[in-house]
């Protein structure tokens, strides 16, 4: 298991276990309208758009399997695939979901991109495999920019264990979250000339904030301690936002973000 997921994986149970005491026991920087974040997320614009504005629910699907194909990819070979028959399968089905108007039958009833990535993906196993062996991945065609052979060198990576597809499914899914909420983080701060204070101060994202070690930070950064607060307050609240932003952008209505949030605090608690 990579450092990165250790690291994503502390402070997710860190924020998922704060996010669900009283609003007085948490930071203050937590969003206070959590609707706002609706206005144009990817998989509520699937939803919506599918039927009516195709090129914007075909963007919006785009991006959101751009960022989470790996699960997928892992899920296939726990399903005992070898890495070559999983290639042409993960390029097979994002081919087919992407070129083949899948979109426009997506089940409203589906509020989280997760569940229905699976579950198409799952429909596609049972019927497509023989389509590609013969297409081999759309006949060269390439919806997607996937770095497989990167995927296989982090599949290698995991432990070896007997847990379900499934299981690896929701982990995998739960780590590339929570990468990419970090990625946006440090990405925020490189473009703002702080790549620096980032590297350092991204060790207090992990733990309360009254266990955090300022007067050591401080002194690493030559700040006073009550800058250095200041700053951690603002990383850690700016990660929160992150965060909630990203698991809005795969479910279709603010009522499934909490619903969401506990399927990942209970996915990285057990991982």
């Amino acid at each position: 298991m990579s450092r990165s997921f250790i690291f994503s994986v502390t402070f997710g149970r860190f924020f998922l276990m704060s996010y669900w005491m009283p609003i007085s026991e948490t930071d203050s920087s937590a969003p206070a309208r959590p609707q706002a974040v609706f206005v144009t997320t990817s998989w509520s614009v699937v939803l919506t758009a599918a039927r009516s504005d195709t090129t914007r629910a075909q963007a919006a699907l785009e991006h959101l399997c751009q960022t989470y194909w790996y699960p997928l990819y892992a899920y296939v070979r726990r399903r005992g695939h070898s890495p070559e028959d999983a290639e042409d399968l993960t390029h097979g089905f994002f081919l087919s979901l992407l070129k083949g108007g899948s979109i426009g039958r997506a089940d409203q009833s589906r509020g989280r991109f997760r569940s229905f990535l699976l579950g198409a993906a799952n429909h596609f196993l049972a019927g497509e495999w023989a389509k590609v062996q013969a297409q081999k991945r759309g006949g060269g065609q390439k919806v997607l920019s996937l770095d497989l052979a990167a995927a296989e060198r982090r599949f290698d990576l995991e432990p070896a264990h007997t847990d379900t597809p499934d299981k690896v499914y929701d982990r995998e899914w739960a780590r590339t979250l929570l990468d990419t909420v970090l990625n946006r983080l440090e990405s925020e701060y490189r473009q703002e000339g702080k790549s620096a204070l980032f590297s350092v101060l991204k060790q207090t994202l992990a733990g309360t904030s009254e266990a955090q070690p300022y007067a050591t930070i401080a002194a690493q950064l030559d700040m006073n301690e009550g800058a250095v607060r200041v700053a951690v307050h603002r990383l850690r609240g700016r990660y929160r936002e992150l965060l909630r932003a990203e698991i809005a952008d795969t479910v279709a209505s603010p009522d499934d973000v909490k619903s969401e949030l506990r399927h990942l605090f209970k996915t990285i608690a057990n991982s």
